[in-house]
């Protein structure tokens, strides 16, 4: 299973550096990944400290350190 998130984080990481700052819901929307898969690589990904997560009222957005 670990593989498959590592997949997943690698595919968000693509998505954000091609599209710049997104919200959860826009990467699911536009990227086809089912959302707790999104959400294990979004995990993934700031557990490596790749992205950064910011609030903004009741939205996240996620982008690329």
């Amino acid at each position: 299973m670990s593989e498959s998130i590592g997949n997943v984080a690698g595919q968000v990481w693509q998505y954000l550096n091609k599209n710049g700052a997104q919200t959860v819901a826009k990467i699911a929307k536009q990227s086809d990944i089912e959302m707790k898969q999104l959400q294990r690589a979004i995990g993934w990904l700031a557990k490596e400290d790749k992205i950064t997560i910011t609030s903004k009222g009741r939205t996240e957005v996620i982008s690329l350190n």
